[in-house]
Protein backbone atom coordinates (compact mmCIF):
# COMPACT_ATOMS: atom_id res chain seq x y z
CA UNK A 1 0.00 0.00 0.00
CA UNK A 2 3.01 2.36 0.96
CA UNK A 3 4.40 1.05 -2.36
CA UNK A 4 1.26 2.17 -4.40
CA UNK A 5 0.59 5.68 -2.44
CA UNK A 6 4.38 6.88 -2.95
CA UNK A 7 4.04 6.30 -7.32
CA UNK A 8 0.90 8.01 -6.79
CA UNK A 9 2.95 11.35 -5.59
CA UNK A 10 5.71 10.41 -7.96
CA UNK A 11 3.05 10.58 -10.94
CA UNK A 12 1.21 13.64 -10.03
CA UNK A 13 5.20 15.49 -9.27
CA UNK A 14 5.34 14.58 -12.80
CA UNK A 15 2.54 15.65 -14.26
CA UNK A 16 2.45 18.89 -12.61
CA UNK A 17 6.31 19.42 -14.25
CA UNK A 18 4.76 19.01 -17.61
CA UNK A 19 1.39 21.09 -17.19
CA UNK A 20 2.61 23.64 -18.90
CA UNK A 21 4.48 21.73 -21.77
CA UNK A 22 1.02 19.72 -22.23
CA UNK A 23 -1.16 23.55 -22.81
CA UNK A 24 -2.15 23.48 -27.06
CA UNK A 25 -0.10 26.12 -28.13
CA UNK A 26 -1.76 29.70 -28.41
CA UNK A 27 -3.51 28.96 -25.03
CA UNK A 28 -2.06 31.36 -22.78
CA UNK A 29 -1.18 35.51 -23.20
CA UNK A 30 2.49 35.65 -24.04
CA UNK A 31 4.53 36.84 -21.36
CA UNK A 32 5.04 40.64 -21.32
CA UNK A 33 7.32 43.19 -19.76
CA UNK A 34 6.45 45.10 -16.57
CA UNK A 35 4.76 48.33 -17.39
CA UNK A 36 6.70 51.08 -15.53
CA UNK A 37 5.24 53.24 -12.79
CA UNK A 38 7.50 55.82 -13.16
CA UNK A 39 9.36 57.92 -16.07
CA UNK A 40 12.38 55.53 -16.39
CA UNK A 41 13.88 57.95 -18.82
CA UNK A 42 14.80 61.17 -16.94
CA UNK A 43 18.28 62.62 -17.69
CA UNK A 44 18.55 60.21 -20.17
CA UNK A 45 20.00 61.44 -23.54
CA UNK A 46 19.30 60.73 -27.09
CA UNK A 47 22.46 58.62 -27.88
CA UNK A 48 21.83 56.90 -24.86
CA UNK A 49 18.38 55.89 -25.03
CA UNK A 50 19.03 54.98 -29.23
CA UNK A 51 22.48 53.10 -28.09
CA UNK A 52 20.58 49.84 -27.31
CA UNK A 53 17.42 50.46 -28.83
CA UNK A 54 13.70 48.54 -28.31
CA UNK A 55 10.24 49.70 -29.59
CA UNK A 56 7.56 50.54 -26.70
CA UNK A 57 6.67 48.20 -24.10
CA UNK A 58 3.46 49.06 -22.77
CA UNK A 59 0.94 52.35 -23.60
CA UNK A 60 2.59 53.87 -20.26
CA UNK A 61 6.05 53.45 -21.64
CA UNK A 62 4.86 55.70 -25.06
CA UNK A 63 3.84 58.02 -22.79
CA UNK A 64 7.01 58.49 -21.25
CA UNK A 65 9.13 58.35 -24.13
CA UNK A 66 6.92 61.19 -26.38
CA UNK A 67 7.71 63.42 -23.06
CA UNK A 68 11.39 63.35 -23.68
CA UNK A 69 11.19 63.09 -27.88
CA UNK A 70 11.86 59.37 -28.23
CA UNK A 71 10.09 57.14 -30.52
CA UNK A 72 8.01 54.00 -29.71
CA UNK A 73 8.06 52.07 -32.86
CA UNK A 74 10.75 51.12 -35.53
CA UNK A 75 13.77 53.36 -36.49
CA UNK A 76 13.90 51.68 -39.76
CA UNK A 77 13.32 54.34 -41.97
CA UNK A 78 10.85 53.11 -45.28
CA UNK A 79 11.57 53.09 -48.95
CA UNK A 80 9.11 54.98 -51.10
CA UNK A 81 7.52 51.86 -52.24
CA UNK A 82 5.26 49.44 -49.79
CA UNK A 83 5.68 46.03 -49.14
CA UNK A 84 2.23 43.47 -49.80
CA UNK A 85 2.12 40.80 -47.81
CA UNK A 86 2.68 37.58 -49.24
CA UNK A 87 -0.89 36.50 -48.24
CA UNK A 88 -3.73 38.90 -48.70
CA UNK A 89 -7.53 37.30 -48.13
CA UNK A 90 -9.48 37.86 -51.87
CA UNK A 91 -13.01 36.98 -52.46
CA UNK A 92 -13.03 36.05 -56.69
CA UNK A 93 -10.29 38.57 -57.17
CA UNK A 94 -11.53 41.70 -54.92
CA UNK A 95 -9.45 42.92 -51.84
CA UNK A 96 -10.44 42.34 -48.21
CA UNK A 97 -10.87 44.97 -46.10
CA UNK A 98 -10.00 43.55 -41.85
CA UNK A 99 -12.73 45.03 -40.41
CA UNK A 100 -11.83 43.24 -36.65
CA UNK A 101 -10.37 46.73 -34.48
CA UNK A 102 -8.27 45.04 -31.98
CA UNK A 103 -8.34 47.69 -28.78
CA UNK A 104 -6.59 46.88 -25.18
CA UNK A 105 -5.67 49.31 -22.32
CA UNK A 106 -9.01 51.00 -22.30
CA UNK A 107 -8.74 51.65 -25.94
CA UNK A 108 -5.05 53.08 -25.93
CA UNK A 109 -3.36 50.23 -27.33
CA UNK A 110 -3.80 48.89 -30.89
CA UNK A 111 -3.05 45.32 -31.79
CA UNK A 112 -1.92 45.16 -35.43
CA UNK A 113 -2.37 41.49 -36.87
CA UNK A 114 -1.38 39.41 -39.70
CA UNK A 115 -3.87 38.21 -43.16
CA UNK A 116 -4.21 35.14 -40.41
CA UNK A 117 -5.31 37.39 -37.10
CA UNK A 118 -1.92 36.73 -35.70
CA UNK A 119 -0.67 39.26 -33.47
CA UNK A 120 2.54 41.32 -35.28
CA UNK A 121 2.77 44.58 -33.24
CA UNK A 122 0.85 46.54 -30.69
CA UNK A 123 0.34 50.45 -31.52
CA UNK A 124 0.09 53.37 -28.78
CA UNK A 125 -2.12 56.54 -28.57
CA UNK A 126 0.60 59.29 -28.19
CA UNK A 127 3.66 57.04 -29.02
CA UNK A 128 5.82 58.11 -32.03
CA UNK A 129 6.12 56.52 -35.66
CA UNK A 130 7.52 56.96 -38.56
CA UNK A 131 7.17 53.36 -40.39
CA UNK A 132 4.42 53.17 -43.40
CA UNK A 133 3.21 50.03 -41.34
CA UNK A 134 3.21 51.75 -38.52
CA UNK A 135 1.59 54.89 -38.90
CA UNK A 136 -0.81 53.76 -41.53
CA UNK A 137 -2.09 51.52 -38.49
CA UNK A 138 -1.81 54.26 -36.01
CA UNK A 139 -4.31 56.83 -38.29
CA UNK A 140 -6.83 53.82 -38.47
CA UNK A 141 -6.88 53.13 -35.18
CA UNK A 142 -6.76 56.45 -33.59
CA UNK A 143 -6.93 58.91 -36.63
CA UNK A 144 -10.20 60.78 -35.44
CA UNK A 145 -10.27 63.44 -34.02
CA UNK A 146 -7.25 65.17 -35.95
CA UNK A 147 -5.01 62.76 -33.57
CA UNK A 148 -1.21 62.21 -34.86
CA UNK A 149 1.72 60.30 -33.76
CA UNK A 150 3.66 62.83 -31.08
CA UNK A 151 5.86 63.12 -33.82
CA UNK A 152 3.86 65.03 -36.30
CA UNK A 153 3.65 68.53 -36.71
CA UNK A 154 0.26 70.38 -37.66
CA UNK A 155 3.33 72.00 -39.92
CA UNK A 156 4.65 71.94 -43.76
CA UNK A 157 7.58 73.19 -42.52
CA UNK A 158 10.08 72.96 -39.59
CA UNK A 159 13.97 72.57 -38.48
CA UNK A 160 14.74 69.06 -37.35
CA UNK A 161 17.12 71.01 -35.14
CA UNK A 162 14.63 72.72 -33.10
CA UNK A 163 12.78 70.41 -32.22
CA UNK A 164 13.00 67.58 -29.40
CA UNK A 165 12.52 64.92 -32.07
CA UNK A 166 15.33 65.87 -34.24
CA UNK A 167 15.92 63.62 -37.20
CA UNK A 168 12.21 61.74 -36.32
CA UNK A 169 10.26 64.91 -36.68
CA UNK A 170 7.47 64.71 -39.78
CA UNK A 171 5.69 67.71 -40.70
CA UNK A 172 2.32 68.07 -42.46
CA UNK A 173 -0.89 67.56 -40.79
CA UNK A 174 -3.35 69.63 -43.39
CA UNK A 175 -6.93 69.15 -45.23
CA UNK A 176 -6.46 67.30 -48.49
CA UNK A 177 -9.21 68.54 -50.74
CA UNK A 178 -9.25 65.76 -53.24
CA UNK A 179 -9.91 67.93 -56.43
CA UNK A 180 -10.00 65.72 -59.48
CA UNK A 181 -11.56 69.25 -61.35
CA UNK A 182 -8.46 71.49 -60.63
CA UNK A 183 -6.45 68.19 -60.76
CA UNK A 184 -7.78 66.04 -63.23
CA UNK A 185 -4.78 63.75 -62.64
CA UNK A 186 -6.08 62.94 -59.16
CA UNK A 187 -8.29 59.93 -58.76
CA UNK A 188 -11.49 60.46 -56.89
CA UNK A 189 -11.42 58.84 -53.01
CA UNK A 190 -14.84 57.57 -51.49
CA UNK A 191 -16.85 59.65 -50.20
CA UNK A 192 -15.52 62.73 -52.19
CA UNK A 193 -18.42 65.45 -51.84
CA UNK A 194 -20.63 63.29 -49.18
CA UNK A 195 -19.10 64.49 -46.08
CA UNK A 196 -15.69 63.19 -45.75
CA UNK A 197 -12.75 65.30 -45.05
CA UNK A 198 -9.71 63.71 -45.87
CA UNK A 199 -6.44 64.87 -44.28
CA UNK A 200 -2.87 64.38 -45.60
CA UNK A 201 0.64 63.95 -43.71
CA UNK A 202 4.20 63.19 -44.70
CA UNK A 203 5.52 59.50 -44.70
CA UNK A 204 9.62 60.24 -44.52
CA UNK A 205 11.51 57.98 -46.79
CA UNK A 206 14.87 57.24 -47.76
CA UNK A 207 14.42 58.98 -50.66
CA UNK A 208 12.31 59.58 -53.89
CA UNK A 209 12.01 58.50 -57.41
CA UNK A 210 9.11 61.04 -58.85
CA UNK A 211 9.52 63.66 -61.05
CA UNK A 212 10.19 67.28 -59.81
CA UNK A 213 11.78 65.98 -56.70
CA UNK A 214 15.10 65.34 -54.82
CA UNK A 215 16.02 62.09 -54.36
CA UNK A 216 17.53 62.85 -51.04
CA UNK A 217 16.48 61.01 -47.53
CA UNK A 218 13.39 63.12 -45.95
CA UNK A 219 15.29 64.36 -42.80
CA UNK A 220 19.02 64.26 -41.84
CA UNK A 221 18.86 65.96 -38.69
CA UNK A 222 19.17 69.65 -39.80
CA UNK A 223 16.71 69.71 -42.64
CA UNK A 224 13.78 68.07 -44.34
CA UNK A 225 13.21 67.04 -47.97
CA UNK A 226 9.37 66.19 -47.97
CA UNK A 227 9.74 63.81 -50.54
CA UNK A 228 6.46 62.72 -52.67
CA UNK A 229 5.00 60.12 -50.38
CA UNK A 230 2.08 60.81 -48.33
CA UNK A 231 -0.62 59.06 -45.80
CA UNK A 232 -4.12 60.22 -46.65
CA UNK A 233 -6.94 59.75 -44.39
CA UNK A 234 -10.41 60.23 -43.09
CA UNK A 235 -11.76 58.73 -39.20
CA UNK A 236 -15.43 60.35 -39.39
CA UNK A 237 -18.52 59.38 -37.35
CA UNK A 238 -20.45 60.61 -39.97
CA UNK A 239 -23.42 59.10 -38.54
CA UNK A 240 -22.72 60.41 -34.67
CA UNK A 241 -23.76 57.09 -33.29
CA UNK A 242 -20.38 57.11 -30.84
CA UNK A 243 -18.49 55.04 -33.05
CA UNK A 244 -16.83 54.51 -36.45
CA UNK A 245 -17.92 51.95 -39.20
CA UNK A 246 -16.13 50.79 -41.83
CA UNK A 247 -17.01 52.77 -44.17
CA UNK A 248 -16.13 55.63 -42.21
CA UNK A 249 -12.41 55.10 -42.40
CA UNK A 250 -10.39 54.89 -45.14
CA UNK A 251 -6.24 55.09 -44.67
CA UNK A 252 -4.73 55.62 -48.41
CA UNK A 253 -0.96 55.50 -49.12
CA UNK A 254 0.42 57.95 -52.26
CA UNK A 255 4.17 57.12 -53.26
CA UNK A 256 3.84 59.48 -56.05
CA UNK A 257 2.30 62.99 -55.11
CA UNK A 258 -1.28 62.30 -55.50
CA UNK A 259 -0.76 60.53 -59.00
CA UNK A 260 -1.75 57.06 -57.31
CA UNK A 261 -3.28 55.72 -53.99
CA UNK A 262 -3.13 51.95 -52.67
CA UNK A 263 -5.37 51.42 -49.42
CA UNK A 264 -4.51 50.17 -46.16
CA UNK A 265 -6.44 46.78 -45.76
CA UNK A 266 -5.64 47.21 -41.62
CA UNK A 267 -3.24 44.25 -41.33
CA UNK A 268 0.44 44.10 -41.38
CA UNK A 269 1.48 44.34 -45.41
CA UNK A 270 -2.13 44.25 -46.47
CA UNK A 271 -2.16 46.91 -49.18
CA UNK A 272 -4.90 46.86 -51.46
CA UNK A 273 -5.33 47.02 -55.89
CA UNK A 274 -2.67 50.56 -57.18
CA UNK A 275 -5.00 53.13 -58.76
CA UNK A 276 -4.95 56.37 -60.20
CA UNK A 277 -2.50 58.22 -63.25
CA UNK A 278 0.06 56.31 -63.48
CA UNK A 279 -1.35 53.45 -63.05
CA UNK A 280 -3.76 54.28 -65.61
CA UNK A 281 -1.15 55.24 -68.48
CA UNK A 282 -1.38 58.83 -67.94
CA UNK A 283 1.84 61.58 -67.30
CA UNK A 284 2.82 62.20 -64.08
CA UNK A 285 0.98 65.05 -62.97
CA UNK A 286 -0.48 66.15 -66.48
CA UNK A 287 -3.68 67.54 -66.55
CA UNK A 288 -3.91 66.38 -70.13
CA UNK A 289 -2.57 63.63 -70.62
CA UNK A 290 -4.51 62.31 -67.65
CA UNK A 291 -5.87 58.97 -67.06
CA UNK A 292 -7.40 58.01 -63.74
CA UNK A 293 -8.37 54.67 -62.71
CA UNK A 294 -11.27 54.54 -60.75
CA UNK A 295 -11.08 52.96 -56.74
CA UNK A 296 -11.62 49.54 -56.52
CA UNK A 297 -14.29 48.53 -54.25
CA UNK A 298 -12.94 46.24 -51.25
CA UNK A 299 -14.55 43.50 -49.58
CA UNK A 300 -15.39 43.87 -45.40
CA UNK A 301 -15.22 40.97 -43.61
CA UNK A 302 -13.51 40.45 -39.83
CA UNK A 303 -10.27 38.60 -39.59
CA UNK A 304 -9.54 35.57 -39.57
CA UNK A 305 -11.57 34.43 -42.60
CA UNK A 306 -13.12 31.00 -41.88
Amino acid sequence: MKRLFACLLLLLFLLSGCADKMQPPGATEPTRPAVPTSDPYVGMTAAEFYSNYSPATSYEDAQYRSQHGFLSGSLEVPGQEFTRASYQPADQGIYIRNTEARYTDDGNTYIVTDAWGNEVMRIYKGGAYITLEEVAAYMYAFGGDEELPANYTTKKSGKPSESIWGQYMRLNHSWYKNNPEKYPYEPELPGNGQGFRYYEMDIGTTGTETPGYKPRPYNNGSSIVRGAARLVYTKQDLNGNGTYEPHEIFVFYTHNHYNDFTEYLNYYGGWGETFGNITGGGVFDSKTQCNPTPYPQVIYASFPIQ
